[in-house]
């Protein structure tokens, strides 16, 4: 095979798997832990699904070793406010299997690995209005913490032992069929668009006001794998924040969106204390120029067109 994808039944791993055989890409391997992946039903006869544990390492090193590929795209993560209820677990799969994955890839002579980042490696202490590669990166979550020493193992590893090791920091990746709950506070970027579609009322739980960077699942996709087809004279940066079309709207422009496009929408809003110190914190633009330069990003989908979209894949309704 020629690429494997760790967390490939999720929203982003879906989406960069059908966009990879979109692309005619000869052989792709899916690692993911679910024992139904109902995003890939639809290719299922079009690539090897392996059901298993990332932070298995004995597991892991059989699996890199059968398929040998020239890529591991490791997108595999426990995801957002699950991460601050269960610590330990979240430890073991979003930092532990990170450096399994990186040590598989060196020992069996992967050429290059790529990471799914997160914004969320910023935090505390920015001194700036505008968020960069190089700000301060001081997490509160933690999914945070261990999405930082996921980079920084990844450069170690680079420096190191020569493996060509990239990663997109992502915004709030919005997309069909999100766990609201597994995912945090921040999908209700597309929560606010699905349960709307299914005829649901919605309580957002953040501020109206509240303005955070966006990204559509297809467009996330799409950054990863152009990061990978970048020639590597060209990567200068490695770990690379990308944003979606600018300007970002805010929580309250969104909902006025949604309701301007699906007839009898229902979105109210309660934020949620807790969180709004987190998300004041992240709530700056993104500045993506180094990714834009180095590797020619360029979103496509703004949030309209992202309604658009949920709307077509979901029958219409």
């Amino acid at each position: 095979m020629s690429v494997l994808i760790t967390g490939g039944a999720g929203l982003l791993g879906s989406a960069l798997v059908h966009l990879l055989l979109g692309k005619g890409e000869p052989g792709v391997a899916v690692l993911d832990a679910v024992d139904s992946p109902e995003r890939l039903e639809d290719v299922s006869d079009r690539v090897e699904y392996i059901q298993g544990d990332l932070a298995d390492n004995e597991y892991l090193m059989d699996i890199v070793k059968k398929v040998r590929p020239q890529t591991i795209y490791h997108l595999g993560a426990m995801l957002g406010a699950l991460c601050d209820e269960q610590p330990e677990p979240a430890m073991q799969v979003n930092a532990v299997a990170t450096f399994y994955v990186l040590e598989a890839a060196r020992q069996f002579k992967v050429p290059q690995v790529l990471f799914a980042s997160s914004v969320a490696t910023f935090g505390l202490d920015l001194q700036e209005k505008v968020l960069r590669d190089n700000s301060l990166q001081r997490p509160v979550s933690f999914y945070g913490v261990a999405k930082l020493f996921s980079e920084g193992v990844g450069r170690f590893f680079k420096r190191k032992y020569g493996l060509d090791f990239r990663s997109v920091r992502y915004p709030s990746i919005v997309g069909i069929n999100v766990n609201l709950r597994v995912g945090g506070i921040v999908h209700y970027t597309s929560a606010m668009i699905e349960e709307s579609l299914k005829g649901n009322p919605y309580m957002v739980n953040v501020d109206a006001k509240t303005r955070i960077p966006v990204l559509y699942a297809e467009d996330a996709a799409r950054a990863i794998f152009e990061l990978a087809r970048a020639p590597v004279e060209n990567i200068k940066t490695i770990n690379y924040l990308v944003d979606g079309v600018r300007p970002s709207p805010s929580a309250g422009e969104l909902a006025q969106m949604v309701t301007a496009k699906i007839p009898g929408a229902r979105i109210d809003f309660q934020p949620d204390e807790q969180w709004k110190p987190i998300l004041d914190m992240l709530a700056v633009p993104i500045d993506d120029s180094r990714a834009r330069q180095e590797w020619g990003w360029k979103p496509q989908y703004d949030y309209e067109k992202i309604i658009d979209r949920f709307v077509q894949q979901s029958g219409g309704r």
